[in-house]
């Protein structure tokens, strides 16, 4: 097959990640005789730095016109004092309106041989295999009114929290096809006891699980499901929740594998999907080469699997992770004794290797 992938590596550790995942979707279409081609752009920090803005048209044109996006991160102390709709942050919130990425997948696996990298017990995270489905175009982060505003005294910050029956039903249905594939238990993750909008999403979802009888439906209200995830994270399958929910419960989960940095994530919607690790630019460690790539070679894999529908390919991706861990190989964020210590391109080098065996 062909297909073009808009690369935009953006801020901080995402200058260093990228690379290794782009190397590592040129060695699949080697391997497996695809032709993929990589056209870059701008976004974020670097973008406000070229042009004055977090996404220019150019850069959302490009990803428009490509198959998939591979992101890396934006944001960094440089641009914190910028006014809020110039933010790097504001990119990331255009491509998934633009490019109407209204469900976000983020799989939450630990790998065995890091069980002990968990800062939880190692019973408590054993065999952990999750994936929480967030809404990511509705809710509060896009509800109006919003903004900030003079009132007598000070000022006032206004959100809104705002959900319709037809976003909900569509994020439900990406779950209980998701489930489908996997252990077919979903829990929708809501506030219903105090939120109308809750209340209105439990009542969808219930609607909607009528077409999936197959499939189990629980229902958790979100600070018990975050309690339920120290507490007993095997018991989850597929998660469903909202856009700030998921924002926050996902982070959580990733946090239960041991690492933030092993955690992919794919932004779907009619068309072009958008794939990147679920950690942030780090721009404390950024430009030392010890950012841990494997988020983001993952975040490829689910490309491969979602847009491309490569199963083959992306399942060759996983397991060239699971030997190259299998062979001691750490970031530092991962390490313990008796692993060996590697940077960010010596971990895309060995999963290359992995891979072209």
């Amino acid at each position: 097959m062909k297909a073009t992938i808009a690369v935009l590596a953006g801020d901080g550790v995402g200058k260093e990640i990228v690379p290794e995942a782009v190397k590592i979707l040129e060695a699949v279409g080697e391997r497996f005789h695809h032709h993929f081609e990589f056209v870059s752009g701008d976004v974020g920090g670097q973008a406000i730095d070229s042009v004055g803005e977090p996404l220019p048209r150019a850069t959302l044109e490009l990803a428009k016109r490509s198959d998939a996006v591979l992101l890396g991160a934006v944001g960094g102390p440089n641009w914190e004092g910028l006014e809020y709709r110039l933010r790097p942050e504001r990119a990331l919130l255009g491509l998934r309106e633009q490019l109407g990425l209204f469900a976000n997948l983020r799989p939450a696996k630990l790998y065995p041989m890091l069980a002990d990298a968990s800062t939880l017990k190692r019973e408590v995270v054993e065999g952990i295999d999750l994936l929480v489905v967030r809404e990511l175009t509705g809710g509060i982060y896009f509800g109006k009114p919003k903004g900030i505003e003079k009132i007598p005294g000070g000022e006032r910050g206004i959100n809104t929290e705002v959900y319709t029956t037809d976003e909900i039903t569509r994020i439900a249905k990406v779950a209980f096809e998701a489930a489908r594939k996997r252990r077919r238990r979903v829990t929708s993750v809501d506030k219903a006891n105090v939120l109308e909008s809750s209340e209105l999403w439990r009542r969808v979802v219930i609607q909607v699980h009528k077409d999936y009888p197959d499939t189990e439906l629980s229902h958790m209200y979100v600070d018990n499901c975050a309690m339920q995830l120290i507490r007993y994270p095997r018991q989850f399958d597929v998660l469903v929740t909202s856009n700030l929910f998921g924002d926050i419960l996902s982070d959580e989960a990733a946090m239960l594998t041991g690492s933030i940095g092993m955690l992919p994530s794919a932004s779907l919607g009619s068309h072009t999907g958008l794939y990147e690790p679920i950690h942030g630019s780090a721009p404390d460690i950024a430009g030392q080469s010890i950012a841990n790539p494997i988020a983001t070679i993952a975040s490829a894999a689910m490309m491969l699997a979602y847009s491309f529908h490569l199963e083959k390919e992306a399942e060759a991706v996983e397991q060239a992770i699971v030997k190259s861990l299998e062979d001691g190989y750490r970031t530092k964020d991962i390490s313990s004794p008796g692993t060996t210590l590697v940077g960010t391109k010596a971990m895309g080098d060995a999963i290359l290797k992995n891979l072209l065996n």
